[in-house]
């Protein structure tokens, strides 16, 4: 029997969106091999990435826990989290994405700074240490722009909101400028939509967001000529650290990917057509592999689609993936989706979450889906892409996952020739043990994700990430690290490792 079967806990949200289909889905068969079928597999065999090799092609992509200090430093918990996975023996990890910026960002890792160096080299020897020298470890790094909370109405009308005269005239009997707000404040929402400007009201909504496109104002318009410098900084520090390579943050909502986006109309040369779009990412990198040369493995994280209207499609991912490969970058991942312009608005005095909407789902389905379903949704788009680069006589490495949970889907993907690297994100949570269970040939020993998304309903409300598999197992056992709410376990229980086989 499978570890998922027995105990587990339904899960639903309110707060998210959702496919018009509940179609539930089952995970698909294991396909799990014997230890010497896995020695003889794809999926367990090496690649090199430029000059990176890894010893198997299985990738625990980037994922935020919240452990870090509100500094941004590396903490005990943060060392347990990354060595919990790499007991796990996976061909790579990519630590959660770190911010460039030397700017308070709450309880996210840093490498703005020098000072982060020595907290991120001990992360690094514990992951070496951990996985006795076969897991590669790689720093996700990125930059984000400003993004507010959700403001109480009265304090948007009163303190935010910056009075027009289409404000006023909306008003017209109002005797003064704090009755004009107290007016707008007393208005239905219907009609403040047709009041307020459209970003007003997106402000009020949602909470005021920077865009890359806000080039009335300095500091955006000055980006394309300061984050090649930030981003080669902080490669160069993660090479001091010992890291074994970087992956540059082009995904998601983020700055990078938002100069991506087929929806950046910027008028200066870095916006408007796909030369436009992919301009300043080709910098970055540029700037990157100057600062850190040719023997420092530098990828990059992109979306295959946005997913949103108006949005990048796969055709556009098509001749980013090509030109990045043209300028040399030593692997490509792949996601999907994870926008804010079709979040759901959130809960006053939170911040917007670009997971909630339908490109959100995009990139986190779940179980309960549309026809085509959570297991490898990814692929078809990942497949295209890698043609494109192909055919383009580029060899550079694919990664693709999502919905990912079995040796059957990763060694398909690879022998279909969709990818050259399947990683899993929710599966290796449920069970950081899994590549290493599979490895020896014990993959009905595997605890199988759920994708119920409880994990990622953690990280939206920024608690400390777990899994509803195994966090509430063991909690009175000696030294185990637990929750800031002190009813969950930080890291999954360990496998009955005396049982396991010695073998390389």
């Amino acid at each position: 029997m499978a570890a998922t079967e027995g105990r587990t806990r339904c899960y639903h949200r309110r707060d998210v969106w959702r496919p018009p289909e509940r179609i539930k889905h089952v995970a698909p068969d294991g396909g799990w091999p014997t230890a010497e079928q896995a020695a003889a597999s794809r999926w367990f065999s090496p690649i090199e990435l430029g000059p990176l090799r890894l010893r198997h092609r299985t990738w625990v992509p980037a994922m935020v826990p919240w452990r870090a200090t509100e500094e941004g430093l590396v903490t005990d918990d943060v060392l347990a989290w990354y060595e919990r996975f790499a007991r796990g023996r996976p061909g790579a990890i990519v630590v959660e994405a770190t911010g460039i910026r030397d700017i308070p960002s709450g309880p996210l890792l840093r490498i703005g700074h020098d000072r982060f160096v020595p907290g991120l080299r001990e992360l690094v020897d514990t992951v070496h240490a951990a996985s006795e020298g076969h897991t590669r470890v790689l720093v996700q790094i990125i930059d984000f722009l400003r993004i507010r909370r959700r403001p109480e109405p009265a304090k948007f009308f009163a303190r935010f909101l910056e009075l027009t005269d289409a404000h006023r005239a909306a008003c017209p009997d109002a005797a003064d400028d704090d009755e004009v707000r107290a007016r707008l404040a007393s208005m239905p929402d219907q009609m403040l939509a047709r009041v307020l400007s459209a970003r007003d009201y997106e402000a009020l909504q949602f909470g005021f967001r920077e865009r890359v496109t806000d080039t009335a104002h300095p500091h955006i318009r000055e980006l394309p000529q300061v984050l090649p410098g930030l981003f080669a900084d902080a490669a160069a520090r993660a090479q001091a650290a010992g890291f074994d390579g970087v992956e540059l943050h082009y995904a998601h909502a983020y700055t990078m990917a938002s100069f991506l986006s087929a929806r950046n109309d910027r008028d200066d040369g870095y916006g408007g057509d796909l030369d436009g779009r992919v301009r300043l990412p080709l910098e970055v990198f540029a700037a990157v592999r100057a600062r850190v040369g040719e023997d420092f493995c530098v990828g990059c994280r992109f979306l295959a689609e946005e997913a949103i209207e108006g949005g990048s499609t796969v055709e556009d991912a098509k001749v980013f993936a090509r030109r990045f490969a043209e300028a040399g970058m030593d692997f490509l991942s792949l996601s999907r989706g994870g926008k804010f312009e079709d979040a759901k608005p959130p809960k006053i005095g939170w911040a917007a979450y670009p997971y909630t909407g339908p490109s959100g789902y995009e990139c986190m389905p779940t179980t309960l889906s549309d026809a085509r379903g959570p297991f490898g949704r990814a692929v078809p788009a990942a497949t295209r892409i890698r043609q494109a680069v192909r055919a383009a006589g580029l060899t550079t490495p694919i990664v693709v996952a999502g919905g990912i949970c079995s040796f059957a889907q990763a060694e398909g993907i690879l022998a279909r020739g969709d990818a050259d690297i399947v990683g899993a994100a929710r599966q290796s949570i449920a069970d950081p043990d899994w590549f290493r269970k599979v490895w020896l040939g014990r993959g009905d020993e595997v605890r199988r994700c759920l994708f119920t998304n409880y994990c990622e309903a953690l990280d939206q409300k920024h608690k400390q990430v777990t899994c509803q598999l195994w966090d509430r197992e063991g909690l009175d056992e000696p030294d185990v690290a637990l929750a800031h709410d002190g009813r969950r376990r930080l890291v999954a229980p360990q496998w009955l490792t005396e049982r396991v086989t010695k073998r390389r």
